[in-house]
């Protein structure tokens, strides 16, 4: 299943657009800046989420459920799209160019919560491109 959030319609007037992301939410606000040609992630969550939202840039996404063989499924994001990351799914971002997002988690990003949450994984990116080559 596409992990792409449908964004309700934006509200436009003579001032401009406001952009309704996600009406409810308890957990952190982070804005992530990244060069191109590096990965992020490369992990997955016991039991957080995070929505991730583009503001300048694009990702290009690997998923798959936690303990698959599978090749993980590519997605390609740009500004002005959002994409969902639930627990238990192994995940990778990759930029190939300069990009900003927003991302929303389900729980805080102090350091002690995170870690605990977070469990590492090779590289999902490389993983990829070794089985579709």
């Amino acid at each position: 299943m596409n992990p792409q959030v449908k964004l309700p319609d934006g509200i436009i007037d003579q001032r401009g657009l406001i952009q309704v992301l996600i009406h409810e939410h308890h957990g952190s606000v982070v804005v992530i800046d990244s060069v191109p040609q590096v990965q992020r992630a490369n992990h997955y969550h016991k039991d957080d989420y995070h929505y991730s939202y583009i503001i300048k840039g694009s990702i290009i996404y690997y998923e798959r459920k936690v303990g698959s063989t599978e090749i993980p499924t590519k997605y390609h994001y740009e500004a002005g799209q959002m994409f969902y990351t639930g627990p238990m799914i192994e995940h990778c971002m990759y930029f190939v160019e300069p990009t900003i997002f927003i991302a929303l988690g389900g729980k805080t990003r102090t350091p002690e919560e995170y870690e605990e949450d977070l469990v590492r994984l090779s590289s999902l990116h490389e993983e990829y491109l070794k089985r579709t080559n």
